[in-house]
């Protein structure tokens, strides 16, 4: 999922995936039912109304976002917060830790917890743009969603990683393309999308995972006592932090905190803190100009050289080339 907004131009040649009547073209690899086409189509209608080409769209919904692009994208490294990355056109793949998940057309990817994690975009073309959406996820609001139900979803007890993918039946997908028609109308976004919002929680909780989606947001599960600990590391990742200072937050022993850590998020706490300390690194020197000195030093390391050679095995490349490519790159 790409963090910046600058979008480019269709490239040349381009020809949209449509029939000669506007209507969406099926591929063999895309679902053939009435509301992805629709779904697709209002997405590219948005896309060109905004000035075309690809990139990250925002929308007045500051909770919702497109992504449209024409080719594939190497793996790039983020921050993804509890939210649904719903997949429209294409195939995207996220590796966390020492995971992948891969999901394609009218597949969503649910987040449960704020995680360091390297995504691409595995299947595009400018025939076929990889189109997708992210929905931030409001956990207030879905722990009152849930106080609601008659039926609550059943507690899944087994620790495994907080992500999962599954499929936008019709039913969850009637409720994003209502979402995105409410672009069309700004002035009605702050009465109409906390309902439509309240109904994808709904949908998502009475669905095949509803009980590692309560886990997101109900207290003293072991994703909610993580949960602080992480926290506390995206708060105070340049400080040194003990397992046994961040086990004491969660309530949990040593032991007990570093194998729930590791089974939710793929990673131990040092390497999750690594990766944080690395991705703010790498958005000092991009955007704030800072040298790699500097930016080792603010983020919590104490030796060039270690800073250095952890960078090149996280991005590939050492940190003044990572810098060069990333302020010459066109998104």
């Amino acid at each position: 999922m790409p963090d910046t907004s600058i979008n480019l131009p269709i490239p040349a040649g381009d020809d949209s995936p449509t029939t000669h009547n506007g209507s969406v073209q099926l591929t063999r690899d895309q679902p053939a039912n009435h509301v992805w086409s629709t779904l697709v189509a209002e997405v590219k209608a948005y896309v060109d109304a905004q000035g075309g080409g690809q990139g990250l769209f925002e929308t007045p919904m500051d909770s919702v976002k497109i992504i449209r692009s024409f080719q594939e994208m190497m793996p790039h490294r983020m921050v993804y917060r509890p939210s649904l990355c719903i997949v429209l056109q294409g195939a995207k793949q996220i590796l966390f830790g020492e995971d992948s998940v891969d999901y394609g057309a009218m597949q969503c990817l649910v987040v449960s917890m704020e995680l360091p994690a390297s995504g691409r975009i595995a299947k595009a073309s400018a025939t076929e743009p990889y189109l997708g959406i992210t929905i931030d996820f409001d956990l207030a609001m879905m722990r009152d969603v849930i106080e609601q139900m008659e039926t609550k979803p059943a507690l899944d007890a087994t620790p495994g990683p907080c992500v999962f993918v599954t499929q936008v039946d019709d039913t969850l997908g009637e409720c994003i393309l209502r979402l995105i028609r409410l672009t069309r109308r700004p002035d009605a976004v702050p009465i109409l999308h906390p309902s439509v919002m309240r109904e994808i929680y709904y949908w998502l909780l009475s669905g095949a995972h509803g009980g590692e989606m309560r886990k997101l947001v109900m207290p003293g599960t072991h994703i909610d006592r993580v949960a602080k600990a992480i926290q506390l590391l995206r708060l105070d990742f340049a400080r040194t932090l003990r397992v046994e200072q961040l086990a004491a937050l969660a309530s949990m022993s040593p032991s007990s905190f570093h194998q729930h850590f590791k089974a939710l998020t793929s990673m131990t706490p040092l390497q999750f803190q690594k990766q944080l300390r690395l991705l703010e690194a790498r958005r000092l020197m991009a955007t704030d100009a800072v040298n790699v000195a500097d930016a080792a030093y603010q983020v919590g390391y104490e030796s060039t050289s270690q800073f250095s050679r952890e960078y090149s095995r996280m991005f590939g490349v050492p940190p003044k080339r990572s810098m060069m490519k990333l302020k010459t790159a066109p998104a």
